[in-house]
């Protein structure tokens, strides 16, 4: 099997221990010693020049952003200088406004926003991403999804896709399919394990859990992933940490992925 080289992580997995700058140093650290050596954001809760300095002094590479939706549409030049600061082309957001999740017209009024935007960031060389959950999954007018309308009219060119594996399977979508389909614009994947599980009462549940601990099947992914030339392989976990321990998580992911990396 073919192998990637870099894993990272979404920072928001360890968002309650990032509040300041010693406790971002001291994460940091940790993410490095587990394998860790890229970083996707979710905020910075220090000044972006500290924020960046101290995520290369732990060899980590901010490798994309998931940054403020209004930010990026009012104000591109605020924008790219912070981007610029830590290193990385992918400006992103982690999922669409209220108003275009629930309405058609909604929806495509935030696209063409999105596409607009991502025009002019990209007369600059970067690339706004999109990053999925399962509400695109819904079907919103003529029997198609919004991550139908998503795939059909956002700019190939201009912005690329932060598919996430485990929203993808939650909201009844085939992983490996997905990818496939956006081939060529996916170059940031998260990785995040699906299980099903029997609640207290005893009902089928899902929930997110560690790489390897669910339902998903990761030689499949990782093998696409490959072939549809994916450029970054993020873990992300939002909750469900093992041990109630985010940093624990992340290592059971990270020594699970290790199987597939050279």
């Amino acid at each position: 099997m073919i192998m990637f080289r870099k894993l990272g992580i979404q920072l928001y997995t360890i968002r309650d221990f990032m509040k300041d700058e010693k406790s971002l140093d001291e994460s940091f650290a940790k993410l490095a010693k587990l394998g860790y050596s890229e970083c996707h954001t979710a905020g910075n809760a220090v000044p972006a020049e500290k924020f960046g300095e101290l995520a290369k002094k732990n060899g980590l590479s901010i490798i994309g952003t998931h940054y403020d939706y209004g930010k990026i549409i009012s104000d591109p030049e605020s924008t790219i200088r912070l981007h610029e600061i830590w290193g990385t082309k992918n400006i992103g957001i982690g999922g669409m406004p209220g108003e275009a999740r629930v309405s058609y017209d909604g929806l495509m009024k935030f696209i063409d926003a999105f596409n607009r935007a991502a025009e002019t960031y990209g007369k600059s060389g970067y690339k706004l991403t999109y990053h999925n959950h399962s509400f695109e999954f819904v079907r919103i007018k003529d029997n198609k999804t919004i991550m139908d309308y998503l795939y059909e009219n956002l700019d190939p060119e201009n912005v690329t896709f932060v598919l996430d594996t485990c929203w993808v399977a939650h909201g009844g979508g085939d992983v490996r399919h997905w990818m496939e389909k956006l081939a060529g614009r996916i170059d940031i994947l998260h990785l995040k394990d699906l299980m099903v599980y029997n609640d207290a009462s005893g009902k089928v549940a899902h929930t997110m859990t560690e790489i390897g601990n669910g339902n998903l099947w990761w030689d499949g992914i990782i093998e696409t992933a490959e072939k549809i030339g994916v450029k970054h392989y993020i873990v992300e976990q939002d909750a469900n940490w093992s041990k109630n321990d985010p940093f624990e998580a992340a290592r059971v992911s990270a020594d699970y992925l290790k199987k597939y990396m050279n």
